[in-house]
């Protein structure tokens, strides 16, 4: 099995942390860095290979990383010389990827079983496995609905319950049919295109445990619930 990191962003939201060091290198707790952490997660999960998209600190990333044999890992490398989104960094790599490889973001912290994800994508048929998890927010306003002028119904501080994107995914490489390499490439911008042609993509839904360390709050959080979740994320690594 075959997984794609992202690692190229800048991580501008998470700055100053990320002023010296790429995102998926910040430390979690007092000896781990998130990347390392996804690393032994995949490689305990069955993976043995791994393509890391780098970009910006790129360098530092290739130095720590290594071949990856440390972990057990074949890693290479494929660098991002402009900003291609979500999934165009995919496409400068397209044809040395297998026909079903796991996509994910550098910078997440989960408990998620990626080789089922991978396995279900490759049951389902589907072009595009995405990874989904619950999310609720909270309104802290009375929420009127309105018609011709009028007020027709009222909720006050209303939950709103949704799924979102982990940023795991499961991917075909036909599914990159038709998209030119150098040209970016969003994530929306697959969905849609999936949607619009009829080949809807599959939602693993997922309710262990995930943060998404994109903010320096995010950050402290992960920082603070790590001593506690370190058996649950690095267990069989």
């Amino acid at each position: 099995m075959h997984a794609v990191i992202l690692a190229g962003g800048k991580g501008i939201r998470l700055r100053p942390y990320t002023t010296a060091l790429p995102k998926p290198l910040v430390p979690i707790g007092d000896r781990h860095a998130i990347l390392e952490i996804v690393l032994r997660q995949l490689a305990a999960c069955g993976f043995t290979g791994c393509t890391i998209a780098v970009g910006h600190l790129g360098q530092i990333i290739r130095a720590y990383v290594g071949s990856g044999s440390r972990w057990g890992l074949s890693i290479d490398y494929a660098t991002e010389e402009n900003p291609l989104g979500t999934m165009g960094p995919l496409l400068t790599m397209r044809d040395r990827l297998p026909e079903t490889f796991l996509v994910m973001n550098g910078d997440i912290l989960t408990d998620l079983d990626y080789a089922d994800v991978l396995r279900r994508h490759r049951t389902t048929g589907a072009g595009l496995t995405i990874a989904t998890y619950a999310r609720k927010v909270h309104i802290d306003f009375g929420v009127l609905t309105t018609d011709a002028g009028k007020v027709v119904d009222f909720t006050e501080k209303p939950s709103m319950d949704y799924r979102v994107s982990m940023g795991v995914y499961g991917l075909s490489r036909t599914t990159l049919d038709g998209y030119t390499p150098g040209l970016p490439l969003g994530f929306d911008e697959l969905v849609l295109d999936l949607l619009k042609a009829g080949d809807a993509p599959h939602a693993y839904e997922f309710d262990g445990y995930w943060l998404d360390i994109g903010r320096p709050d995010d950050y402290d959080r992960a920082n603070a619930e790590f001593t506690t979740q370190k058996s649950l994320l690095l267990k069989g690594a």
